[in-house]
């Protein structure tokens, strides 16, 4: 009897294994679920190119994200005076209605998608580095540097955005409509200050686990590279003032710690197609297919997956005059083009920087590059042959990374079609940002002035010289308001810029915005590069400035009512308030150099 139990229990043991081993897997390979995805590298590496693709958005740098951006400076107006109108006068209004041409809430909604896929792809990465095997330290150090961008770039828009770095919070609703302040919290500075926090921290941790662009291939073609990460981690400890921290940061790159970087003998290199991009004056670059190699279909949202996208921008649309069928809403400030005229090279000719930033005829154009051609009308002494911007309201050509100078075109297709890469950074930006570095934290100094020289000699400039910089003052002055706005002026950042010095909050330097944002409204060409002052616009009806309706707190996009009303744990910043962070900028110890006369 006891050998029958047995028997029948090893029987039963064996046909419950049997049936196990028997049952059929439903699993559909031809219909893959979201449940288990990216436990393997291979998975997660469809998810990184998702992050990539979603920087290249409407709302995140392939229209309004870039856009919003460069007319927020004083380097460019809105020259439409419709399409972003009160981004340019700094006053955009709270309530506005609904989503349509509601420009901010784009911003908001291109960037968490990204954050999205970001949190996504580190949640499979796990906390230990040491732990991971080479490719995943590098889909883990990519997923950190897009979601620093993404944050640096939140936080420069809106002050104080949703912080979300835990993708599993997202399971409960608490988690979806998480809040931008903590329990304690007195004012939208605590999460501004957060945030960076956050944005140093991915920045530093990519900069451990990616290759420099040496390792070549992929890495010298547009990923995100160690060079990349270091060179928006100094960029971040900048927004803070930590000059001492940037400065070791910026000094290795420099060296060559995170990867060969040098300036290109050609200026225009940086902002042309094909063989031209992700040179070695590149630190980041977001990518675009080349003219003559995309799709047909627009893609606006992130939400679209057509096969057909035309994987381009529609920047060069923005600024492109109408004449050759752009939408004609941005053009360069006079101050602008004036800088340019006020310094020869040492041959004696204009500045080569002009030609690839404002789309003017001048006469000594006629030998250089493409010579005096918009998109391959040529322009001549004939002032009829020039072209201004709006057809109504004129303004200087914009003609940085669009096709303007290339000679590919004669006008251009409106939408998502120009294939020329943004350089978010270049190594011109790593040399000023030391010297001014150099310059905060122990005054004009031969070192700040030979990484400035290196800059200028590229535009065939003198040499600074130190002797004629007797104040940290001075040469403060000499780096914000000339170096930097010829090297890249209409390029995006030059806002985060007049926020971390301060020009907001100073009455001199506010009274220099102004003299720098006045234009003149007029389809009159012969008047198109007449100088103008802020000083008539009483007297002068057609001149306006896009800083006289600046209001408290508006250096920052709202957080617009529509984004609120979806999620109603976010809280307004200072230009929901019209707060005046003067204060704020001041309890951090950090101070405004007053402006200086250069010419003295």
């Amino acid at each position: 009897m006891k050998l029958y139990k047995i028997s029948l229990a090893l029987l039963m043991g064996i046909g419950m294994l049997t049936s196990c081993s028997e049952k059929l897997d439903v699993t559909d390979p031809n219909r893959p679920t979201t449940d288990g995805f990216g436990s393997t590298a291979a998975e997660l590496e469809e998810s990184v190119i998702a992050m990539y693709n979603h920087i290249r958005m409407e709302g995140s740098f392939a229209r309004v994200g870039y856009g919003n951006e460069i007319c927020r400076g004083d380097e460019i107006w809105n020259c439409s005076q419709v399409w972003y109108q009160p981004i340019d006068d700094f006053n955009f209004p709270v309530e506005f209605p609904g989503a349509e041409n509601n420009l901010p809430m784009w911003v908001w909604r291109e960037w968490y998608y990204t954050i999205n896929v970001c949190n996504f792809v580190l949640s499979k990465c796990g906390e230990d580095d040491s732990a991971l095997n080479d490719q995943m330290k590098k889909i883990k150090g990519q997923a950190l540097f897009i979601r620093g961008l993404s944050y640096y770039t939140l936080s420069g828009y809106f002050q104080n955005p949703i912080l979300v770095t835990d993708y599993s919070s997202y399971a409960s609703l608490d988690g979806l409509y998480a809040p931008n302040e903590e329990e304690g919290d007195e004012d939208v500075y605590a999460q501004y200050d957060r945030v960076l926090d956050q944005v140093e921290k991915d920045f530093s941790e990519a900069m451990a686990l990616l290759p420099s662009r040496d390792e070549g291939g992929e890495w010298a073609k547009g990923r995100a590279t160690c060079g990349a990460a270091a060179g928006y981690y100094a960029r971040t400890l900048m927004q803070r003032h930590k000059y001492n921290e940037a400065l070791t940061v910026l000094k290795a790159i420099i060296g060559g710690t995170y990867g060969h970087y040098e300036l290109m003998a050609d200026y225009g290199d940086n902002f042309q197609e094909g063989k031209y991009e992700n040179n070695a004056e590149s630190l980041f670059e977001v990518q675009f297919l080349d003219y003559g190699s995309q799709g047909t279909e627009d893609e606006w949202t992130p939400v679209n997956t057509n096969k057909n996208a035309t994987q381009g921008h529609a920047i060069e649309t923005n600024l492109a005059p109408g004449d050759v069928n752009g939408w004609c809403d941005l053009a360069a400030a006079p101050w602008l083009y004036e800088l340019f005229k006020k310094e020869r090279t040492t041959s004696g000719s204009l500045d080569p920087r002009l030609y690839w930033t404002i789309g003017t005829y001048e006469p000594e154009w006629e030998g250089y590059a493409y010579g005096n051609v918009c998109f391959t009308n040529v322009m001549t002494s004939d002032i009829s042959t020039q072209f201004i911007t709006n057809n109504n309201y004129g303004g200087l050509p914009v003609a940085k990374h669009t096709n303007l100078r290339t000679n590919l075109y004669s006008s251009v297709i409106q939408g998502l079609h120009c294939g020329v890469n943004l350089r978010m950074m270049r190594y011109s930006d790593v040399l000023l940002r030391a010297a001014e570095c150099e310059n905060e934290i122990s005054g004009p100094t031969q070192q700040a002035i030979d990484w400035i020289n290196q800059v200028r000699r590229r535009a065939q400039l003198k040499d600074l010289q130190l002797s004629d910089f007797g104040s940290k003052d001075k040469l403060f002055e000499q780096i914000a308001n000339v170096e930097r706005p010829k090297e890249f002026g209409c390029e995006f950042g030059r806002c985060f810029d007049l926020i971390r010095w301060g020009f907001f909050y100073s009455p001199d330097r506010m009274k220099q915005l102004k003299e720098h944002g006045t234009f003149r409204r007029s389809n009159d060409k012969t008047k198109m590069k007449e100088p103008v002052s802020y000083a008539n616009i009483g007297s002068d009806a057609e001149l306006k400035c896009s800083f006289d309706t600046y209001r408290a707190g508006h250096e920052y996009l709202p957080i617009v009512t529509y984004i609120t009303n979806v999620n109603p744990n976010v809280k307004g910043n200072s230009a929901n308030l019209d707060i005046d962070n003067s204060a704020y900028f001041s309890k951090k110890g950090w101070t405004v150099h007053p402006v200086v006369d250069l010419s003295k």
